[in-house]
């Protein structure tokens, strides 16, 4: 192989002066190594690893449920003192805020409109990411049987971007003074 490659460099060099000086350049270059030296290969460079982002859209996602529907004072309060009453009062206007919160930002749709209760057919090669099969599971699909939840999926996902601080990453929600 080398043999072959002299010989070319030998009748490109004496053809074409342009090469040769390129070629002299080269053999003059320190750049090479040195004979007894075996030239290295060039390491593969690394994939950037992705930077994470400063805060988890989980937590973007609770501060717009505590700061919109006061979701997380509900569910981190002792509600013992309180009458069913006025826990479900409360609980009416956390949840209807959360839904509209909801709404807004995934616009929640059912996985299948059929109504719960109804027999369906789960298709042959249906996905386990749509379909939760209980009960007795037997045989080969498709299946027959009745809709217990129809299931829930997002048509679209608008979690805002975090635009503040570094130190307030975690932070639910401030802590309110009053002056």
């Amino acid at each position: 192989m080398r043999l072959i490659l002299a010989f070319r460099v030998f009748f490109v060099a004496l053809f074409d002066a342009a090469a040769a000086e390129g070629i002299r350049a080269a053999l003059d270059s320190s750049a090479l190594p040195a004979a007894d030296e075996k030239p290295q290969k060039p390491k593969p460079a690394r994939p950037e690893t992705p930077k994470k982002p400063d805060r988890s859209e989980a937590i973007t996602l609770l501060a717009a449920l505590q700061r919109e529907a006061r979701f997380v004072d509900l569910t981190q309060e002792s509600l013992d003192e309180y009458s069913d009453e006025q826990v479900g009062a409360a609980a009416r206007d956390v949840l209807r805020d959360c839904r509209t919160v909801l709404d807004r930002l995934f616009k929640l749709t059912p996985v299948l409109t059929e109504e719960e209760g109804a027999e369906i057919e789960v298709p042959s090669g249906f996905d386990t990411g749509r379909y939760r099969l209980t009960g007795n599971v037997a045989g080969q699909p498709p299946f027959r049987g009745s809709l217990v939840h129809h299931g829930w999926e997002a048509a679209k996902c608008e979690v805002p971007q975090w635009s503040g601080s570094k130190q307030a990453t975690r932070v639910i929600a401030p802590a309110e003074v009053q002056l």
